[in-house]
């Protein structure tokens, strides 16, 4: 099974985290991004959560204000990729602890990381949520760790990214 795209949209149609797993061109990507975004957004909430899109099937699930959404190839198991993408927020949700559109506005690397860890190339390649947790908190070690050493000390960023948003919301 392989997978063609992965990306997070919210309901206001906004693009919150990508990741290409084919070489398209970045006109044909951001068509594709559009499209596909426009037939998961129209769709009712009972309906089927796969759609085919010109040579790809698209797999998608809402959770919360994100839709999560996949594009396979025709031939692929849907309900796999259901469940790759359950397992997905499941991972994200204990990184987190209770996961929101703001931890991937504001931590957006740490969601492509954890992606990452658990897609390669469009193939699966880890599906156990220890091994993954585990390894990225092995990861921040290390960052904290060269932090140290390099004399920035243990950098807040959650504390950084909550005042980011209360000084732009003052702006509203």
């Amino acid at each position: 099974m392989t997978i063609k795209y992965v990306f997070l949209v919210s309901r206001q149609a906004k693009i919150r985290l990508v990741k290409w797993y084919t070489t398209l061109s970045q006109k044909e990507k951001a068509k594709t991004m559009k499209e596909v975004s426009q037939l998961v957004l129209a769709r009712k909430p009972k309906q089927c959560n796969f759609i085919e899109h010109r040579d790809t099937k698209v797999v998608y699930r809402k959770y919360a204000s994100l839709y999560f959404v996949a594009g396979i190839g025709l031939d692929d198991n849907e309900l796999l990729t259901l469940e790759i993408i359950h397992r997905y927020v499941e991972v994200l949700d204990r990184f987190f602890g209770n996961v929101c559109e703001l931890d991937l506005i504001f931590q957006f690397q740490k969601a492509y990381y954890i992606l990452d860890e658990m897609i390669m190339a469009g193939e699966l390649q880890e599906a156990s949520k220890k091994t993954v947790l585990r390894v990225i908190a092995q990861q921040d070690e290390t960052e904290a760790v060269e932090n140290s050493e390099r004399g920035w000390g243990d950098l807040n960023l959650e504390g950084v990214a909550r005042t980011a948003m209360l000084t732009v919301q003052e702006f509203k």
